[in-house]
């Protein structure tokens, strides 16, 4: 395991469309252990596969409640709405006010490759939501609430 470089703000692979992985290999864990281990060293609660440059359709999250991974996730099922500050551990020193679903349900694969679901309500429906954005290059400051 090794920690990454994360990408900041003026990196354009922040703002790419990541790609879906069509196997998981050893390449794809090794990612999946250095994401880990990298949005712990930087005190970070979620970290996707751009922020490290690469282009990857792979996140992982952590609220406090253990490391969820996830593959290719798609949220399937959103409700409700809440409103909260966010930051990123691309745009360090920066937080804004941002709406997301207060519950959402995203399905994806974990690093065997098997399907699982992820139903979220709260900071971990805002965190998967967040690293999704990544995903298909969208910043927490595109969703900020303009005053």
């Amino acid at each position: 395991m090794a920690i990454r470089n994360i990408r900041k703000e003026e990196d354009p692979v922040l703002r790419k469309i990541s790609k879906p992985v069509d196997t998981i290999d050893d390449k794809i864990i090794t990612l999946l252990d250095d994401m880990i281990e990298t949005m712990y060293d930087a005190d970070g609660v979620g970290l996707a596969a751009p922020q490290v440059g690469i282009l990857k359709r792979v996140i992982v999250i952590d609220i406090g409640e253990g490391v969820i991974e996830l593959i290719n996730p798609e949220i399937i099922a959103e409700d409700g709405v809440q409103c909260d500050n966010e930051g990123c551990l691309s745009l360090p020193g920066i937080t804004e006010e941002v709406a997301r679903p207060r519950t959402v349900k995203v399905k994806g694969f974990d690093r065997f490759g098997n399907e699982m679901i992820v139903e979220g309500e709260e900071l971990l429906a805002r965190a998967l939501c967040h690293e999704i954005d990544h995903l298909n290059g969208i910043l927490f400051i595109d969703r900020a609430e303009k005053k």
